[in-house]
């Protein structure tokens, strides 16, 4: 099965949509969700990978997620979707699912 980035794309532009009129900061950490779609997905490997690209990795107590987080970067659509875009590609790659995104304020 093929990742549908064009709609993942769709709903962080959405989410900048829905949300004019809110205050956000120029800039802040954004944390991604990612979950294990596998018994066998590469937790290290994955962790290696997103590291070299200079994320932080955090394993959850649910034994099921990890959250990588960027930044402080400019919050934008266009800056989120680059570096999600580019942690999901990483994530499919280890068996890893994404799950959404959110600032670390």
């Amino acid at each position: 099965m093929t990742h549908d980035y064009a709609r993942q794309r769709r709903e962080t532009f959405d989410t900048f949509r829905q949300s004019r009129g809110v205050k956000l900061p120029e800039r802040a950490v954004v944390d991604f969700e990612f979950f294990v779609e596998e018994n066998d997905s590469d937790w290290a490997g994955f962790e290696r990978a997103l590291r070299a690209k200079g994320f932080r990795c955090k394993r959850m107590k649910d034994g099921e997620t990890l959250l990588a987080s960027i930044g402080p970067i400019p919050v934008t659509a266009e800056e989120i979707w680059h570096w999600e875009e580019l942690a999901t590609g990483l994530a499919l790659k280890f068996d890893f699912y994404p799950d959404g995104w959110e600032l670390d304020l």
